[in-house]
């Protein structure tokens, strides 16, 4: 994995936890469920990140049939 999109996977973790540790704290203390909203935004988050991940490994599998 190139140096850049390590830095950006990289980002993307770093944001995800940060969210998901602020929801965890917010159930712990408020007892409260968090804003769906949150929710959906840290999905789409994971979803951003699993796109980044997958490109690399269908480029592989493409240039691996192209052989064929």
């Amino acid at each position: 994995m190139s140096a850049s999109k390590r830095e950006e996977v990289s980002s993307h973790l770093r944001y995800i936890r940060q969210e998901l540790r602020e929801m965890h704290q917010m159930l712990i203390k408020d007892d409260l469920l968090p804003d769906i909203s949150e929710a959906k935004e840290i999905h789409a988050q994971l979803d951003a990140l699993f796109e980044l991940l997958s490109d690399k490994r269908k480029k592989k599998i493409k240039n691996e049939f192209e052989n064929f």
